[in-house]
């Protein structure tokens, strides 16, 4: 009896199956269409953006070639060209090697202006900021005003800013280049009391110290 019953609940099921498949075959089909054209789209949007990866890639280490070999203009002419078709992740790196290589061809003012373009950028993550705002620092160290160096790289000597200690580092020389000892020395000790301080920092400042000490004595 349970066989009879069971069977009927069959022919019943594949009834109902046969009159769903009839009324709705077309939305249905449409939607298996659909689904295989998305997956199929993504595919293709997933191999082109792996394609353009590569192609940046081996555009990017061709002009880190160059900049190595010294070639400093046609280093910076190879990273434009990245800058200006490369993904984001690439032409961020990009943007950052053409202005060290303009700066190796000598002209400073040109890549300060860059790296104070990827400083202001607020596309960019606080870390990278920060580290064009140094850049630009070391490039200004041995010729800019206290003043203006304070103006860039005071915020960036925070405590809580990742690259405080090469700010600091940057502020006590330019402190000291412009004669100007009250300040070299409270970046010297925001330097010295960071238990954190690179090694190679902290012994540049202690030599500075040094230097100053010896300054006050004569």
């Amino acid at each position: 009896m349970a066989d009879i019953f069971h069977e009927v609940d069959e022919e019943v099921r594949r009834e109902r199956l046969a009159q769903i498949w009839q009324r709705y075959s077309w939305l249905i089909i449409g939607v298996c269409v659909l689904i295989v054209v998305g997956i199929g789209a993504w595919r293709g949007y997933e191999w082109y953006i792996a394609r353009q990866a590569a192609i940046a890639g081996q555009q990017f280490e061709a002009a880190v070639t160059l900049s190595e070999q010294g070639k400093a203009a046609d280093a910076e002419k190879a990273f434009a060209k990245v800058v200006g078709e490369a993904p984001a992740g690439y032409r961020t790196l990009a943007r950052f090697r053409m202005a060290s290589a303009t700066a190796q061809a000598g002209k400073k003012d040109d890549a300060v202006k860059a790296y104070d373009a990827l400083a202001a950028d607020p596309s960019l993550t606080q870390s990278w900021q920060d580290l064009a705002s140094i850049r630009a620092g070391y490039l200004l160290v041995d010729t800019a005003s206290l003043a203006e160096m304070q103006k860039r790289l005071v915020p960036l000597a925070d405590s809580n800013r990742a690259l405080r200690h090469s700010a600091r580092d940057l502020l006590a020389l330019c402190a000291w280049r412009n004669n100007d000892v009250a300040a070299a020395k409270k970046y010297l000790g925001m330097i010295s009391a960071d238990a954190e301080t690179p090694p190679s920092i902290r012994s540049r400042a202690d030599m500075l110290s040094a230097l100053i000490a010896g300054n006050d004595k004569s």
